[in-house]
C-alpha cells in the first residue's frame, strides 16, 4: 500500500512560476492563451509569499523571457503559441504583486521547465529542498513541464490548485489531473499550504 506524504516532506521550496506583468496586462490580444479568470486566480500568491517569508520557507521566482531577436524559442512557436515575454517589454516583468525582493533567488528561463538550461537544480540542492510547492502559470505548461522534470528528480511535488492558471479551463484541469496522477496528494489549497508553513516554521 502507498504511504501516505506528508504536505511538507523534509524541506520546502516555494517556487512562484511566471506570474509576470499583472499590472501591465493590457487589451491587446495575448501572443498565448489565458483562461477567462487568468488573474483572479492568481491572487492569492502575495499571501503565500508572505507567509513562507514568515516561515523561513525559501522561494524561488521564475520569470520566462525571450530575447528580442526570437533565437531562442525554438519549436515553442509551433504550436498554439505566439511571440510573447520579450525582454524589454513590460508585460515581460514580474508583476508587482509578489513583491521580489534584491536578495530573492530569481531565475529566469526560455523555455518551459524550470529545470531546463537553468541553475535551479544547482540551488534547490544547495538549499536542501525535498519538497517543492509549485503557484503561478500557466498549470497546463510552465508549472506542469516544472513539476514533471521535478518528479523525475525524486523531489516531493505539490501544486497549489487554487494559486495557478492556465490556458484554458479545460487544459488547466487535465494538468491537475496529471500531477495528482504523478503522485497521490499533488493537488492542494491555499489555506492547507498556509498551514503547513505554520506548523514547519513552529518545529524548526
Amino acid at each position: 500500500m502507498q504511504k501516505q506524504r506528508e504536505l511538507i516532506e523534509g524541506q520546502p521550496v516555494l517556487v512562484v512560476i511566471d506570474i509576470q506583468g499583472g499590472e501591465e496586462r493590457s487589451d491587446e490580444p495575448s501572443g498565448i492563451p489565458l483562461m477567462a479568470d487568468y488573474d483572479e486566480r492568481l491572487a492569492g500568491a502575495p499571501v503565500l509569499i508572505a507567509k513562507a517569508r514568515a516561515c523561513g520557507v525559501p522561494i524561488v521566482f521564475f520569470q520566462e523571457a525571450h530575447r528580442r531577436d526570437l533565437v531562442d524559442f525554438g519549436r515553442e512557436l509551433d504550436g498554439a503559441e505566439g511571440i510573447h515575454l520579450l525582454e524589454g517589454d513590460p508585460g515581460t516583468e514580474l508583476a508587482k504583486m509578489i513583491d521580489i525582493r534584491a536578495d530573492d533567488y530569481f531565475i529566469r528561463k526560455r523555455r518551459y521547465s524550470g529545470f531546463f538550461g537553468t541553475d535551479f537544480e544547482i540551488l534547490l540542492k544547495g538549499l536542501r529542498a525535498n519538497t517543492l510547492i509549485l503557484i503561478g502559470g500557466h498549470t497546463d505548461v510552465c508549472v506542469h513541464y516544472t513539476f514533471v522534470d521535478a518528479h523525475q528528480h525524486d523531489y516531493f511535488c505539490r501544486v497549489v490548485e487554487d494559486c495557478v492558471a492556465g490556458s484554458s479551463l479545460e487544459a488547466h484541469a487535465a494538468a491537475l489531473r496529471a500531477m495528482e496522477y504523478l503522485q497521490t496528494g499533488a493537488r492542494r489549497h491555499s489555506a492547507e499550504v498556509l498551514a503547513a508553513f505554520e506548523v514547519y516554521k513552529n518545529a524548526a
